[in-house]
């Protein structure tokens, strides 16, 4: 199973750079991916298994090899999650400053759906850039690439 779980934190690292890069270039280009959020979302599925083979591996009696290596194996989980609650905080005081959106005219509608998604690419894409920085730290106290 170790095996397995360093072969996951490459994907954690790879996953989040692809979905962090793309979101981020997406984001200064002003152009809506629906292709990055298929990358986040895959991205995030990584870490959750890779977190979870974790905790078998603790479970099973296996430490860490560095002391440090638990906190950045599960602060990507974290990371995911505040970046998630962050996003939906974000989409909501966008529509709050609008008010009424079926009020707005249907043009005015698209331009604030296109407001709020680039917020949420931004948001998403610096907390999988974060994780990609987060999984190189518990790969270097685990042994791992580094």
């Amino acid at each position: 199973m170790s095996d397995v779980h360093a072969f996951l934190g490459a994907a954690v690292l790879a996953a989040n750079l692809v979905a962090g890069v793309w979101g981020g270039v997406a984001w200064v280009r002003r152009e809506p991916s629906v292709s990055f959020w298929y990358l986040l979302r895959v991205a995030q599925v990584v870490v959750v298994v890779q977190v979870l083979i974790g905790f078998l591996l603790l479970a099973g009696g296996r430490r860490a090899p560095g002391s440090l290596h638990f906190l950045y194996g599960v602060a990507p989980l974290v990371v995911a999650l505040v970046s998630e609650a962050m996003r939906v905080g974000a989409a909501q005081r966008e529509l709050a400053e609008v008010g009424d959106v079926d009020a707005l005219e249907r043009h005015e509608q698209a331009l604030l759906a296109r407001r709020v998604v680039r917020r949420e690419m931004g948001i998403m894409s610096v907390g999988a850039l974060l994780i990609v920085t987060l999984a190189l730290r518990a790969a270097g106290t685990g042994g791992g690439l580094l």
